[in-house]
């Protein structure tokens, strides 16, 4: 665990306490009233695959919760929180019958095994359910006759089961709840489209219909429920944490991460890269057509985004950083990690403009935007391409950004849509300019990284929790630019001439090159 005190002593005014439980990290943080961080604590963990699912156990998510709050303690007085918010990683599978008993291991966004559920439901629909979908996942359950559908009495998200165990309440921010069902304009789930449903399952018998085990969506702002005594002491069982304390809506980390980057308007969007990579556009107006691969969420208040969604991010630098360190090792050399994470970025930068030949695909899962339901990471070259360590740093960031490349195009070319800016946050901008340059070279739009865009989406559900006591009747929108980033320091780049012409290049050795990848999927058996 690791935790880090940013200032003294909290005073004593009220502050707020924010949790996101991400793919590879929980983190907590409180807040003041001014939504100036006071202290964060991290705990890692990692999913694993059981059984052809990848997965986290519950176990886990309550020893990492504790962790959390317990490296908070010698910073701030964990009695005087006086609300809180969880977030967590959208989309999945979690399903407990009505005594609150979980009946499947809980099947992550990470998955792609729901591929006949969610193409039979975005045709019935007529609404694109990608695989990631909760929705998808449970109609998947029912097409393979798994026993335990019959016996469902509540199905979630990971926040809103964080959520619910705190505090009783089955609800969920609209955010959240747009990645399991689809939403209607006034904020509810559609209801021309759950009858749909309960129509395909109706010979199936079974003694729920499909808004009865969801979530009840909440705008944020809304109140959510209170800590109970028991979800207390499941947080902190020193008893510290008070009974009581306020909960605003448990939104998803593309919700916090909207929040968190004042991208909520009409015109903005925002990137998150990690684990996975994700963009959000807020729209003007609904989209016109139905695309796979484009998702249609909401923000906190509900208001239509449109959601290009890809698996596979940085894991792959991960694993090749890994193996840099291991051979530094061996060589007797001391290299930290760290060192070489920057290293990697700043040698990007330094690349031939089109990675010199070189192609890499990043896909240790599945990749629905290009028809994958497996990865094979590669790395490919010609006998002439040129292979250096810059031009290989250059080429894997590429690739972790090519799958975006190609949904995000789509929106330009079929729905004319126009973006300002586009706010960067999550660890591949966490090295100078590097993500950054090559993301506005990529997507022709200029991208702006905050000074805050490393605290994530901890920081934005602790402002919602914030926003839930002192948003006064203001809209979120007027909020977050009045009282949250009215000073913010931003750095914008755009792209140089030369990155998006070499970036177009790389682009063109990528599509050409896909069936590789699906050769590799064919014929290595995982």
């Amino acid at each position: 665990m690791q935790t880090m005190i940013i200032t003294d002593k909290a005073s004593s005014e009220n502050i707020y306490l924010g949790i996101e439980l991400g793919s590879t990290r929980i983190k907590a943080m409180v807040i003041d009233a001014t939504h100036r961080p006071l202290a964060t604590a991290e705990s890692i963990w990692e999913n694993r695959l059981e059984q052809g699912y990848w997965t986290y156990s519950l176990d886990e998510v309550w020893s990492g919760l504790q962790n959390v709050i317990e490296g908070l303690t010698s910073s701030v007085d964990l009695s005087r929180i006086s609300a809180l918010g969880i977030s967590a990683m959208m989309h999945g599978y979690l399903v407990f019958d009505v005594n609150g008993e979980q009946l499947t291991a809980f099947r992550t966004w990470r998955n792609t095994t729901t591929a006949e559920a969610a193409a039979l439901l975005s045709e019935a629909f007529a609404y694109n359910i990608p695989q990631r979908w909760s929705i998808a996942h449970l109609y998947q359950a029912i097409l393979d006759d798994e026993k335990h559908v019959a016996e469902i009495g509540f199905l979630t998200t990971l926040a809103g089961y964080v959520h619910w165990r705190l505090c009783g309440e089955k609800v969920l921010g609209v955010g959240d709840a747009s990645g399991m069902f689809p939403i209607a304009n006034q904020g509810g789930y559609d209801q021309e489209m759950l009858k749909v449903f309960d129509g395909l399952i109706a010979e199936k018998g079974y003694p729920w219909s499909l808004e009865t085990i969801l979530p009840r969506p909440l705008s944020a702002g809304l109140p959510a429920g209170r800590l109970s005594e028991a979800g207390a002491v499941l947080l902190d069982p020193s008893g510290r944490l008070k009974a009581g304390t306020s909960l605003c809506p448990p939104e998803g980390d593309a919700g916090t991460g909207m929040v968190a980057t004042n991208s909520i308007a009409p015109r903005t969007g925002n990137i998150s890269a990690g684990t996975s990579i994700f963009a959000m556009a807020v729209l003007e107006k609904p989209l016109q057509y139905r695309y796979a691969e484009i998702d249609c969420v909401t923000t906190p208040v509900g208001d239509p985004v449109a959601m290009v969604h890809c698996n596979n991010c940085t894991s792959d630098i991960d694993a090749w950083i890994g193996l840099l360190e291991e051979a530094a090792r061996s060589s007797g050399a001391l290299v930290s990690r760290d060192a070489l994470y920057a290293a990697f970025y700043r040698d990007a930068l330094g690349g031939e403009a089109d990675a010199g030949g070189l192609l890499c695909y990043n896909y240790l899962s599945g990749e629905p935007i290009t028809g994958l339901s497996e990865g094979r990471p590669l790395l490919v070259r010609l006998p002439d391409s040129k292979l250096s360590f810059s031009n290989f740093a250059r080429a894997m960031l590429f690739a972790a950004i090519a799958t975006l490349k190609i949904g995000m195009d789509l929106l330009r070319e079929k729905e004319g849509l126009v973006l300002d800016l586009l706010a960067g946050h999550g660890g591949v901008f966490k090295a100078p300019r590097t993500g950054q340059q090559l993301l506005a070279a990529a997507l022709h739009t200029p991208v702006a990284v905050m000074a805050s865009a490393g605290e994530g989406g901890a920081w934005g559900i602790a402002i919602l929790a914030a926003y839930l006591l002192q948003g006064e009747g203001s809209n979120l929108q007027s909020y977050l630019t009045s009282r949250v980033f009215a000073s913010a320091k931003t750095e914008v780049v755009d792209a140089s001439v030369e990155d998006c012409v070499g970036f177009a290049a790389y682009m063109e050795r990528y599509v050409a090159g896909l069936e590789i990848e699906r050769t590799a999927v064919q014929k290595l058996e995982a």
